[in-house]
C-alpha cells in the first residue's frame, strides 16, 4: 500500500492519498498482466528511518521532500509513475521471452517451446509475436508439423485488416505503441513463408514448400508496387525454389530460379556451378556457354550426370537476428542492433565408416565436405527495413508529443498541478515498442554435397569467423541418399 502525507489541508491529503493508492493499484494490475509476480514484486510504503518524508520501494528508501508541498506531493506521485514504468518493464515482451531464449541457447528448444505455449495461445495485443517465437522453438525442436500449424495461424492473424479503434490510436499517441495490436514487421511477415517452406521440406512435402516460396516473393512484390516500399525480391526464396524444382525434375523452372538468384546475389560462390548444371539440364547450350565464360572457375561435376548419385543439402539457420532497443537519439522509437554469435558458418561433412575404410569412425573425407554459404541475411534486411521507417516512426512520436501537450494543457487550465502531473506521467510511459520476432536467425545459409546413392554418416560442424570449430555440432547422423534426389538436412546454431 502507498500512503502519501503532505502539508496540504486534510481534504487534499485524503484525496491525494486515495488517488495515489488507486493509481498504484490499477498500474500494478494492468502492468503485470501475464508477468512473473515474484520477478515484478513491488513494495511501496511510507515511513521508515526518515519518517513520513520518505518512501520505501522494495528494499530501498527514498527521501522525496522538495521544498513546498506541491512539489513534494508531485515527487511522491512521480514515484507511482516510475514504479508503474518498472512494472511495465517486468511485463514487457522482451522480459517474458528471455527464459525461452536462454533455453534455446542452451540446447533445449523443446523446453523453450513449452515455456512460450501458454502466451502464444492467449488472445491479446502481443499474441502474434509470441506465436512467431513459439513456431521457431517448435522448428528447432524438430516439431515441424506443429511449427507449421502455428506459422499458418500467425500468417492469418497478420493478414487480418486491423481497424484500430479511436481509443487505441489515441492511446498509442498519448502513451506508447505497445497499446496497439502487434501485426509484425513487413520483413517478419515475409519470413513466415520462408520458415514454413523449410518445415515442409523437412516433412518431405516439396509441393507445399514450393507454394510457400512463391507466396514469399508475391508478398514482396505487393509491398514494393502496392504499398510503395523499397523492398527487393528475396534470393533465398528463389534459391530454395530452384532446389525444389530440381527435386521435382522441373529443369527449366529450376534454371529460371537460379538465374533470378544470380541477379539478386551475383557473388554467391555456388551460383556459377548451379547455373552450369541448370543450363545443361534445361538443354540451353547457348546459356551454358555464356555462364562458362562468366564463371571460369566453376566446373561441371560428373556426378550431375551420374544416375548413381544424389545430393545432400544442408539448410543452416545461423545465430540470432538483430535485437530492438530504444533509439539513442529518440528513446520512444526502436533501433535494431546486431546480436553477435561465435558460430558463423557450418561445415557439412561425410564421416567415413570404419568397416569401409578400416579407419576409426569419425575420420572425415577431405573430398566430401562443403562449407555453408550465406544466401540471405535477416540481420541486414531487418536493420535496413526499420531504418527506412524512421521518418514515419519519428513523425508519429512527434505527433504524440503534440497530443500530450494539448491534453496536459486542457487539464492545466482546470488545475495546473494536475496538468503538470499528467504531462510528466504521459512522457514517463512513452517508450519504444520493442516487440519483434526475436528467435529469427541472423542468416539463412546452404551447403551441398553430391554423394553416391546409399547410406552415409553425416555431421555438421559449426565454424567461427576464423574457420575454427565453434563447439556446436550436429551428428553424426545417418542419411540415405537416393539416385538423382536431394536429401535435406536442417540445422540451427544459437551460440
Amino acid at each position: 500500500m502507498l500512503i502519501l502525507i503532505s502539508s496540504l489541508d486534510r481534504g487534499a491529503k485524503n484525496a491525494a492519498k486515495n488517488a495515489a493508492k488507486n493509481a498504484a493499484k490499477n498500474a500494478a494490475k494492468n502492468a503485470t498482466r501475464g508477468a512473473d509476480a515474484e520477478a515484478c514484486y513491488l513494495h511501496v510504503e511510507q515511513g521508515g528511518f526518515e519518517g513520513n518524508d520518505s518512501l520505501r520501494i522494495n528494499n530501498n528508501w527514498y527521501q522525496l521532500k522538495i521544498g513546498n508541498s506541491n512539489f513534494w506531493l508531485l515527487g511522491r506521485l512521480a514515484v507511482v509513475l516510475l514504479s508503474s514504468c518498472y512494472l511495465l518493464a517486468c511485463a514487457s515482451y522482451q522480459f517474458q521471452v528471455k527464459d525461452a531464449q536462454a533455453l534455446m541457447r542452451n540446447g533445449n528448444p523443446g523446453g523453450a517451446a513449452e515455456s512460450l505455449k501458454k502466451m502464444a495461445f492467449k488472445e491479446g495485443d502481443d499474441q502474434v509475436v509470441y506465436l512467431l517465437d513459439y513456431a521457431s522453438a517448435l522448428q528447432a525442436s524438430k516439431q515441424y508439423q506443429e511449427s507449421n500449424k502455428v506459422l499458418l495461424l500467425t500468417e492469418q492473424l497478420t493478414e487480418i485488416k486491423d481497424y484500430h479503434s479511436l481509443s487505441r490510436v489515441t492511446g498509442s499517441l498519448l502513451l506508447n505503441e505497445g497499446l496497439v495490436q502487434y501485426k509484425g514487421e513487413d520483413y517478419e511477415k515475409v519470413l513466415i513463408n520462408a520458415m514454413t517452406a523449410v518445415n515442409f521440406l523437412m516433412l518431405g512435402d516439396s509441393e507445399a514448400a514450393m507454394v510457400e516460396a512463391r507466396k514469399l516473393n508475391t508478398k514482396l512484390y505487393r509491398y514494393k508496387f502496392e504499398a510503395k516500399r523499397a523492398y527487393e525480391q528475396n534470393p533465398f526464396a528463389f534459391y530454395l525454389s530452384a532446389l525444389i524444382r530440381e527435386q521435382e525434375r522441373d529443369w527449366d523452372g529450376a534454371y529460371i530460379d537460379f538465374k533470378r538468384t544470380a541477379e539478386l546475389l551475383p557473388k554467391l560462390p555456388a551460383i556459377g556451378e548451379d547455373l552450369l548444371r541448370a543450363a545443361h539440364r534445361a538443354n540451353r547450350p547457348e546459356d551454358l556457354s555464356k555462364w562458362k565464360k562468366q564463371f571460369p572457375t566453376a566446373k561441371e561435376n560428373p556426378a550431375w550426370k551420374n544416375k548413381q548419385f544424389g545430393e545432400v543439402v544442408l539448410l543452416y539457420l545461423q545465430g540470432w537476428g538483430p535485437k530492438k532497443f530504444p533509439h539513442p537519439d529518440w528513446s520512444s522509437v526502436p533501433k535494431l542492433y546486431p546480436v553477435t554469435t561465435f558460430t558463423q558458418k557450418a561445415l557439412l561433412e561425410v564421416v567415413r565408416d570404419e568397416s569401409a575404410t578400416k579407419e576409426k569412425v569419425g575420420v572425415v573425407s577431405m573430398d566430401h565436405r562443403a562449407e555453408s554459404q550465406v544466401v540471405f541475411s535477416v540481420e541486414d534486411v531487418a536493420i535496413k527495413t526499420l531504418d527506412d521507417q524512421y521518418a514515419e516512426l519519428i513523425a508519429k512520436r512527434v505527433a504524440g508529443v503534440a497530443v500530450k501537450a494539448v491534453v496536459a494543457d486542457q487539464i492545466r487550465q482546470k488545475n495546473k498541478f494536475l496538468g503538470d502531473l499528467a504531462m510528466m506521467g504521459m512522457m514517463l510511459v512513452d517508450r519504444a515498442d520493442l516487440r519483434q520476432w526475436s528467435t529469427l536467425p541472423q542468416s539463412f545459409q546452404v551447403a551441398k554435397l553430391w554423394l553416391k546413392a546409399g547410406k552415409h554418416k553425416i555431421q555438421v560442424e559449426g565454424l567461427s569467423s576464423m574457420g575454427e570449430p565453434s563447439g556446436e555440432r550436429l551428428g553424426p547422423v545417418e542419411v540415405e541418399v537416393h539416385p538423382q534426389k536431394k536429401h535435406f538436412i536442417l540445422w540451427r546454431s544459437f551460440r
